[in-house]
């Protein structure tokens, strides 16, 4: 294949996962990241790289935003809410996470292939990316031509992304508003 005909297949597979995200779980998603007082994110691995940009645009947005693990991020009380972006649903130190969350009474919210999984049974709200990974459940049900977990990697940013749009959209924003807070030390 050439590079159009790779980027045809790839657009075709984001076009088929994002189309397939419960609308009701997303607004619902919105709904509770634009409530809550702090905005923690956690990921392993590329879909770390994922939720560190949605941590990022939430600061454009004038969110108090934190990624999980970075020395300055404080302790989550329960006006905040988790956002874990995990494949799996059962990576150790995001379900460690998760139980933290949820004894202090956080508000959990998962991005996943599994919405089964352990963290997926204590989320408030799961987003379901129906995308294949080698440490998924569905493993060989849903095909991908992408190597490993980058159908779910790239279709959990670009929903992130979405999601920043409708938290724009409810709270009045544009680019220019966003753009007074993005980095000046760069």
């Amino acid at each position: 294949m050439n590079t159009i005909e790779y980027a045809k297949t790839v657009l075709n597979e984001l076009e088929h996962t994002l189309l397939s995200i419960d609308t009701k779980n997303a607004e619902q998603f919105v709904e509770l990241v634009d409530q809550a007082n702090e905005i923690f994110c956690a990921g392993a691995g590329r879909s770390g790289f994922q939720v560190k940009g949605f941590a990022m645009r939430l600061m454009h947005m004038g969110k108090k935003s934190y990624v999980v693990g970075e020395t300055c991020t404080p302790n989550i009380k329960e006006d905040g809410i988790l956002v874990i972006c995990s494949g799996s649903g059962e990576t150790k130190s995001l379900v460690n996470h998760a139980q933290k969350a949820k004894e202090v009474g956080a508000k959990l919210a998962l991005i996943t292939i599994n919405p089964e999984s352990t963290i997926g049974k204590m989320a408030d709200v799961v987003i379901e990316i129906s995308a294949p990974s080698p440490k998924s459940a569905k493993e060989g049900q849903i095909k991908s031509i992408q190597p490993m977990g980058s159908l779910f990697e790239q279709s959990e940013g670009l929903f992130m992304d979405i999601a920043i749009m409708m938290l724009m959209e409810k709270n009045h924003m544009d680019s220019d508003t966003m753009f007074g807070r993005h980095a000046n030390m760069e």
